[in-house]
């Protein structure tokens, strides 16, 4: 008996401790936001691509938080509120400091304030979408979105001033058309 109410005990201070330590987390994520206004009338969509679905329309003047944005800070991941989307970097305007203009976001002005690069995966999507409509349509919507450019996708290797092109190319459909020369359907 004594075992079972010292090994309950000890995993009551565990949950407990666990607990803690999740909202120390989650408060450190919102205090890393950055504040932002949206520059117009802009949606924000599920993913970072206008083929995803609208979230929510963002009024313009409306306040941001900006949580990342991709590494080529083409698309960021902001909220309206508590509703969590993906918005294109030229309609965020951020806020570097109290009392400070607000900037259009760029590459450079977002290295200078520290938001991070971040991914768009499927974690982000089953995060902040449950229960909305096209929530179970993931592959739908992301499906063109992880098949990539058409053209070139690889890199070009140098070696002793002699440079070759190595990877493959995409097809339309994102399908690898060629592989080092061979041709793949």
């Amino acid at each position: 008996m004594s075992i079972r109410v010292e090994l309950g005990s000890r995993l009551r201070a565990v949950a407990g401790a666990a607990v803690v330590l999740a909202s120390f987390l989650t408060a450190g994520a919102a205090a890393a936001a950055t504040p932002a206004v949206a520059v117009t009338n802009v949606n924000l969509r599920a993913g970072p691509s206008t083929s995803f679905p609208t979230v929510v329309t963002v009024p313009a003047g409306a306040t941001l938080a900006t949580y990342g944005c991709l590494a080529d800070y083409s698309w960021c991941d902001v909220a309206l509120g508590s509703v969590r989307g993906w918005m294109a970097a030229q309609y965020i305007k951020v806020v570097p400091s109290a009392g400070a203009s607000p900037v259009v976001m760029t590459a450079a002005v977002a290295a200078g304030l520290g938001i991070a690069a971040v991914a768009f995966n499927q974690s982000y999507w089953n995060t902040h979408y449950v229960g909305r409509p096209w929530y179970g349509q993931w592959n739908r919507y992301y499906g063109p979105y992880a098949r990539g450019p058409v053209g070139h996708v690889g890199a070009t290797r140098c070696y002793n001033g002699a440079c070759r092109h190595v990877g493959a190319t995409r097809g339309p459909a994102g399908n690898t058309v060629v592989r080092r020369g061979v041709v793949i359907r």
